[in-house]
């Protein structure tokens, strides 16, 4: 875990202190068509989610949390053999958008081994982690921007596009 953790904070530093060459590509990116923009990002995604091994990392299961409907606390409930009202008052809590998110850092149902209890019952942003190879990339640049310091795909990513479009 100490090694996780240091990679996690590795990747975190290294993040930061290229933010301002990130913040000039997601400028560059704005300011092209949609479509280049989604075919930039989403070409480079099953790539590199196959070079990446997310048991070692679990980054996103320690550091955020998704926000979560309905279906999902219905799909986790089942998973877990409680009732959907059980599990708001176990794991979760409301933010200040209104949405459901989990109540601790990280995750409270990722193991030691960093498996996800209920993986097949995931809440679907995690099961749609890192978002990358989603439509209409365009509109997700702010997430995606969030991600360099989190997810080592999406800073590889992003560091090939930087490396292409200058």
């Amino acid at each position: 875990m100490a090694e996780m953790d240091d990679d996690a904070k590795s990747l975190k530093q290294r993040a930061s202190g290229e933010k301002g060459l990130h913040r000039a590509l997601f400028k560059k990116l704005r300011g092209m068509k949609p479509a280049r923009v989604d075919g930039l990002i989403t070409s480079r995604h099953d790539r590199l989610m196959e070079q990446a091994d997310c048991l070692a990392c679990a980054n996103c299961c320690r550091s955020i949390s998704p926000a979560l409907n309905d279906r999902d606390v219905d799909r986790m409930a089942k998973a877990l053999k409680m009732k959907p009202s059980e599990v708001v008052t176990r794991f979760l809590r409301i933010d200040s958008d209104g949405d459901y998110v989990f109540r601790t850092q990280p995750c409270p149902l990722l193991g030691a081994d960093n498996y996800c209890a209920i993986y097949e019952a995931r809440p679907r942003a995690c099961r749609e982690y890192p978002h990358t190879d989603r439509s209409r990339q365009h509109q997700l640049l702010d997430i995606t921007f969030r991600n360099i310091a989190i997810c080592p795909v999406v800073y590889d990513l992003v560091t090939e596009l930087r490396e292409e479009l200058s």
